[in-house]
């Protein structure tokens, strides 16, 4: 329904669809002449990497280029099942490149260029930001905005999974639906993946330092959690899903040394929302390797809440908040 709505032209923005080396994108550049060079935001949309458009998010990104006065990059990059894990990834990473080596096109400021992305985006935006942290041959990224991203998909047995497993709009079977579509291009296993049968125990207590129910703030679990027991899982089951221990896949499985070189974050999380979690752990990683992070909580949240911050139909005020909080933040940069 979202992307059949037609917008007509926009009084305050130039609004031009081209495309970055094989990616399509839709540029949003602000009509009134300004005195300085402006602030870039490479936008990814969300929709679990197999639905979504420049359509979808036509709205968010005309605001948030109006309201913030920055040039927002829309990127329409491939999606799942035709085109599997690392395809969006790919077209991110590849769209952002060629745009901070484009800069001067756009009266861009380089040492102001954001990524930013909602839900399947927000996972995009971190696994680009992840990649960009070494290279010294670029322009180095600003900030990353990262509202309610999906960032591992080793544990769907988190506090928020439990708590919100039928919570609209993202039910917790559909995330782990999502994230196999994603990777594989098909849903087999889902059941394992899951009841968390399928990564090996050692790896699951590898990686138990940064994906635990013991870093989510006591507070979060009292809407009900129960611990739940360390499955392990076969050889067949893990050779299909391995590459969920990827951090361009799960970028909250990076290290400590690629961490410490992010930008400065904004995180932002919902109450009622299976992702809340993988949100919260990913805030106290950077928060631990000396990142700041920036983060707001939408108490009274769901999944995809900003996506309806003007609709027509169902409006949210929390939705309408948390985007002018994102706003806020992109003029403070």
């Amino acid at each position: 329904m979202q992307g059949r709505k037609t917008l007509g032209a926009d009084p305050k923005l130039f609004i031009e669809d081209l495309w970055f080396e094989k990616v399509p994108v839709r540029i949003y550049q602000p009509k009134t002449p300004s005195a300085s060079q402006r602030t870039g935001v490479m936008f990814f949309h969300g929709g679990g990497w197999v639905f979504g458009s420049l359509d979808t998010h036509e709205e968010l990104c005309r605001f948030i280029a109006r309201e913030s006065d920055s040039v927002v990059v829309s990127v329409g990059y491939r999606l799942a099942p035709e085109h599997k894990y690392p395809a969006a990834y790919e077209d991110c990473l590849s769209a952002t490149q060629h745009f901070l080596q484009h800069l001067q096109h756009y009266a861009v400021d380089p040492a102001r260029v954001t990524v930013c992305g909602d839900s399947a985006g927000g996972n995009l935006a971190a696994a680009v930001s992840q990649t960009l942290a070494g290279r010294s041959d670029l322009p180095r990224l600003r900030a990353q905005i990262l509202i309610y991203p999906g960032l591992q998909a080793l544990d769907f047995n988190l506090p928020s999974y439990q708590q919100n497993r039928g919570v609209p709009l993202l039910f917790r079977e559909r995330a782990a639906f999502y994230m196999l579509q994603y990777l594989n291009g098909n849903a087999t296993k889902l059941e394992e993946v899951l009841e968390g049968s399928h990564i090996p125990v050692d790896i699951k207590l590898k990686y138990k330092k940064w994906v635990s129910p013991d870093n989510i703030p006591e507070e979060f679990k009292v809407r009900g959690y129960k611990p739940r027991v360390l499955l392990d899982c076969t050889t067949e089951i893990f050779e299909k899903v391995k590459r969920f221990c990827e951090p361009n896949l799960c970028p909250l499985l990076a290290e400590d040394a690629i961490i410490q070189q992010l930008p400065e974050s904004f995180i932002l999380t919902c109450e009622y929302d299976v992702l809340r979690d993988d949100g919260l752990l990913y805030k106290k990683r950077l928060e631990d390797n000396g990142v700041p992070v920036t983060w707001y909580h939408i108490k009274d949240g769901f999944h995809g809440i900003i996506n309806s911050f003007n609709s027509n139909w169902l409006s949210f005020p929390a939705g309408k908040r948390g985007l002018d909080n994102i706003v806020n933040f992109l003029r403070s940069l």
